[in-house]
This record gives structure tokens, sequence and C-alpha cells, in this order.
């Protein structure tokens, strides 16, 4: 049976700000409870309207969060490899979640379910700081993006992707970029050419 990666390892230590031996053998086992689960590109995560299954850590590909609005598919997040994932709300609470989650290149996932999180949470010192200080930072990613979406510009909202977040300029179709960012596919082009 295929175990995490130790890149999953150095993920969750990053989170967990800690060199102590014993912190990072709690990490070891929290990496261990999770499982392996390949997505082929179009492969769904979780549907719309659906319940949420697993939290994942992304070994590979990207996965597309995305809403139906008016019969076109907007893009709301990309998960690039190395970062973890889910449809949080739906996840959590059971809830029908209200975006799907799909690869739009193929993926490799270390998923976990709900009772196995929530075990990790509860009774493991190192993921529950783990997840605290994920969540946190998250949240200001979050707070950042919808005050772009408020004051930058178009031009202004891409150079500051171009600066922070180049992998996704490189792995993600222009298409998918353009719906996350609020811009046109047409407009998107013009921006990438005027724009070096």
């Amino acid at each position: 049976m295929k175990t995490a990666p130790s890149l999953f390892l150095d993920y969750l230590t990053v989170f967990s700000n800690t060199d102590d031996d014993s912190f990072l053998e709690l990490l070891e086992k929290s990496k261990n409870a999770f499982t392996y689960l390949p997505l082929k590109k179009n492969d769904f995560f979780v549907k719309e309207g659906e319940i949420c299954q697993h939290f994942c850590y992304i070994e590979s590909g990207i996965l597309q969060h995305a809403i139906v609005v008016d019969g076109e598919e907007k893009t709301t997040y990309l998960a690039l490899r190395n970062s973890v994932t889910s449809s949080l709300n739906s996840f959590l609470f059971g809830k029908p979640s209200r975006k799907s989650i799909k690869a739009i290149a193929d993926c490799g996932l270390w998923i976990v379910d709900l009772p196995t999180f929530k075990n990790l949470i509860e009774n493991n010192e190192a993921f529950h700081q783990f997840y605290y200080n994920l969540i946190e930072k998250q949240l200001c990613l979050i707070d950042d993006y919808r005050i772009d979406l408020l004051t930058l510009s178009p031009e202004e909202r891409y150079q500051k992707l171009l600066s922070t977040e180049p992998k996704l300029l490189q792995e993600v179709p222009l298409h998918y970029l353009s719906s996350f960012l609020g811009i046109s596919s047409r407009h998107m082009s013009r921006i990438r050419k005027n724009i070096k």
C-alpha cells in the first residue's frame, strides 16, 4: 500500500512551526492516517449538491473549485499541488456542497474521511496546530482576495497574481484563470499581451 510522501510531512511541518522530535512523530502519525486517491482529468472530487466526503492533500495536479451562475461556470478557487483543500462547509457539517471540485489535470490526492479527521484534530496535538495555522492563513488570503476584487483593476489583479502565484500562470489554462480573477477571457488575453 502506498504511503503518504515526505513532501506531505514537510507541508505539515511548515504549518506546525516546530522542530521538536516528539511533535514530528505526531505529524508522522497524522500523515499516515491519509489514503491515496488518484483522479483523472475532469473527474470530480465532489459535485455541487453532494456531501463532500474527504479533506485532501494534493500531491500532484490541480483541483478547480467552481459554481454555475446563469448556466456559466465560474472558478472560485484553484488548488495546486502541495496544498490542501475540501468543500469544507460540506465536509465538516454534512451539508450539500455549494460548489463542485474537479480535477483539471490528472491528480494524486491523499484523503482523509471526517471521523478520522476529527480524531486527528482532537487527539493529535501536532495535527491540531497544523490545522489551526492553516485555517488562519486561509482566512487572511480570502480576505485579501475579496478586497482585491473590489479595489484593484483587472490589470492590477493579474499583476498581483503574476508576482504572488507565478505557478498558477504557468500551469492553469487561461479560461480558468480569467474566471478566477473575474476577468473575461478576451480581456485576459489583452492583459497578458500588454504585461510581460
